[in-house]
């Protein structure tokens, strides 16, 4: 039998935009417990997107660059009788958001650049134009449950 879940934690919305998804970001973000550098690397971040992408606003950039990486299907690995397929499975939407995120933030880390913020900058920009390191990980992500999906019947 299996242990109760436990209770999801409310996370309080940003201050200066006041969307939930943001805050998730910044946190996700954050290292070291320092939040108050997550956050500056974040605003920074949008203010940079609003210089460089004139006419559309950071805050839809930032939310089509998390729908465009979020994976639809992945990949989990099944054992059944001595042999461990790979069977593709439909994402919940906070999963798929937490990818999203997670890719995103990855990315942006081991891409080249000065600070944190150009380098986030420039992937959230990438990723809403469907391109980018975090794209082509949903793409990969994608080909692999279509590789695999005569093992869907094991779902």
């Amino acid at each position: 039998m299996r242990r109760r879940r436990p209770e999801k934690r409310t996370i309080n919305p940003d201050p200066l935009y006041g969307d939930l998804i943001i805050a998730k970001f910044i946190n996700n973000l954050m290292k070291d417990g320092k939040k108050s550098v997550a956050e500056k690397i974040v605003y920074d971040c949008f203010s940079l997107i609003k210089t460089k992408e004139k006419q559309v606003e950071p805050v839809d950039i930032f939310k089509k660059a998390l729908r465009n990486a979020s994976p639809m299907v992945e990949v989990k690995s099944r054992r059944i009788g001595g042999a461990t397929y790979q069977v593709p499975i439909e994402v919940p939407e906070n999963r798929r958001l937490a990818l999203a995120m997670r890719w995103i933030i990855t990315y942006a880390r081991s891409r080249k650049g000065n600070s944190m913020v150009d380098r986030l900058s420039a992937e959230l920009i990438a990723a809403s134009k469907n391109e980018g390191s975090s794209i082509k990980k949903k793409e990969d992500t994608h080909k692999m449950a279509d590789a695999n999906k005569a093992f869907a019947h094991f779902r």
